[in-house]
């Protein structure tokens, strides 16, 4: 009697999301093989038969059981979470069968975590999308890094499988700074924990802020695209195949000067350098991350191109390139490490002269508890306070409220007046009585007044420079005599760094980039 193999797929977790065709063929087996998870799904379908659990490791261990069991006659499910055919035991099963084994097979598909996740989320797949697996154990992890960064340069939605495991930590955090070179920090995002399983959780992000955040192998991101949007706490992607315009307020590049300094900013003194070298005669583009952003640059600089929004690295360098820029002035904030970095390659590959304006370091051993890190400041203040300020803006949330012992702690935070900044702070959970929405830098009678009537017992800051307040925190601190906690400046390798005007226009003639 010739034996049968079933590959059948059993979905994300409930029994109610496995297909009915699986349910025929698991009834019709008498062998079962498969993780012992599995079970407690298929429970009321399997109850008298044959069955083997081989623990989670030995994959192909269990595809082998089920062919040598249906080599004997024996009519065999072999099953897997998910779809079987997908980053699953099919491949495993199809690959031990001999061309001349005469059993039937059968494969019977099923709901992908892929499906799964998205439906949590609303519908973030409804255009192309990719899935990418960060397990190295069957695939070179250069392959990985390679398929990632054509993920991201095609700007396709997509589903990272197998985002962390103890063994493997830095890896997804490797790929989600590979995609941000090409597309948007911003990117709305997903972040699926036990899909239709018990414990289940869901949370939305921007793509920046997955840097921040821990997984494990029970974890699915989704990623979107630069037309993924958000509504009624859901994501979707608009089909739009006839027409996938740029959205309006997008900034076109092509109209903007050629043979320009860009100057990339959003900081008062950037802004300033700007002014200084738009007055000394130099075509002058400003580069501001945000719209609330060019909107400062444009009050406050004459005579400049501003090009504002959420830009990707491949459309920083496609307009760079397409605008023949003289040079790359780097004057963006003293933390946006993640920003120099990229506009350091992008000097490199484009043979651009790139130059460091940065504010001078104010910090003293007197004015403030110095930490190495966000993690170490988070830890400091739950020990120090109780009713915690935070002055750092609103990237580096989420490191903060996720901190052991956060949720024991009120958070009070100040973000700039930007709609998706006041929206990051609330869906992290942050009260809306505690959040403070207004553009600094502030004096200390300011600061002073608002954190007595705020009752606040630990302020968080960053060595931001005299340009960005540090001082007037420091004696508002000093008046209240609250704890400080002052969280380093990164420290990167500069080709040319300056704090000054004079010698930033130095430079510039110093490479005959003349006005």
């Amino acid at each position: 009697m010739k034996g049968v193999l079933n590959l059948v797929s059993v979905g994300p977790g409930f029994s109610d999301l496995i297909v009915p065709r699986a349910e025929a063929a698991l009834r019709d087996s008498d062998v079962i093989v498969a993780y012992d998870l599995y079970l407690r799904w298929i429970e009321p379908w399997i109850t008298g038969k044959e069955i083997h659990t081989p623990p989670l490791t030995q994959e192909r261990e269990r595809a082998l059981l089920a062919i040598e069991k249906t080599r004997s006659g024996a009519k065999v499910a072999l099953i897997s979470s998910g779809d079987i055919g997908i980053y699953a035991m099919a491949a495993l099963a199809f690959d031990e069968m001999r061309e001349d084994d005469d059993y039937e097979v059968n494969v019977i598909p099923g709901i992908t975590s892929a499906n799964a996740c998205a439906s949590l989320l609303g519908s973030p797949l409804s255009h192309d999308f990719a899935t990418l697996s960060l397990s190295d154990l069957l695939c070179p992890w250069d392959w990985i890094e390679q398929r990632g960064r054509h993920i991201a340069q095609a700007d396709l939605a997509c589903v990272l499988y197998n985002v962390q495991s103890a063994g493997r930590q830095e890896g997804v955090y490797r790929i989600l700074n590979i995609m941000l070179e090409s597309k948007s920090p911003k990117t709305l995002c997903g972040v699926i924990h036990n899909a239709y399983r018990p414990g289940q959780k869901v949370s939305i992000h921007h793509m920046e802020d997955l840097l921040s955040l821990q997984f494990d192998m029970l974890t699915t991101i989704v990623i979107g695209n630069r037309f993924t949007q958000r509504k009624r706490g859901f994501i979707f992607t608009p089909r739009g195949y006839n027409n996938w315009d740029a959205p309006a307020e997008q900034p076109v590049a092509n109209e903007l000067p050629e043979h320009a300094l860009w100057v990339f900013s959003g900081t008062s003194d950037g802004n300033a350098l700007a002014n200084e070298l738009a007055g000394q005669g130099y075509p002058v583009v400003v580069s501001a991350a945000t719209e609330y952003g060019g909107e400062v640059a444009a009050q406050h600089c004459s005579g400049v191109s501003v090009w504002a929004g959420h830009q990707g690295v491949e459309a920083r360098k496609q307009a760079l390139s397409q605008n023949q820029a003289r040079a790359i002035v780097d004057a963006t904030h003293p933390y946006a490490n993640l920003i120099s970095e990229q506009l350091m390659g992008l000097s490199q590959s484009l043979n651009i002269p790139y130059l460091r304006f940065e504010r001078p370091s104010s910090f003293a051993a007197d004015s403030g508890i110095e930490c190495n890190s966000t993690e170490q400041a988070a830890e400091q203040a739950i020990v120090l306070g109780r009713r915690i300020f935070l002055t750092t803006g609103s990237k580096d949330l989420a490191t903060f409220l996720n901190a052991p012992s956060a949720a024991e702690r009120e958070w009070f935070v100040r973000v700039t007046p930007e709609p998706e900044f006041i929206q990051r702070a609330i869906d992290l959970g942050v009260p809306r009585s505690h959040i403070c929405a207004m553009q600094g830098p502030f004096s200390e009678t300011f600061n002073t007044a608002l954190w007595r009537d705020l009752k606040i017992d630990c302020v968080i800051t960053k060595d931001s420079g005299d340009a960005g307040g540090y001082q007037a925190k420091v004696a508002a601190t000093q008046a209240l005599n609250l704890p400080l906690l002052v969280i380093k400046r990164p420290e990167l390798e500069y080709p040319f760094a300056t704090s000054s005007f004079d010698a930033a226009l130095r430079q510039l003639q110093a490479w005959n980039i003349n006005a």
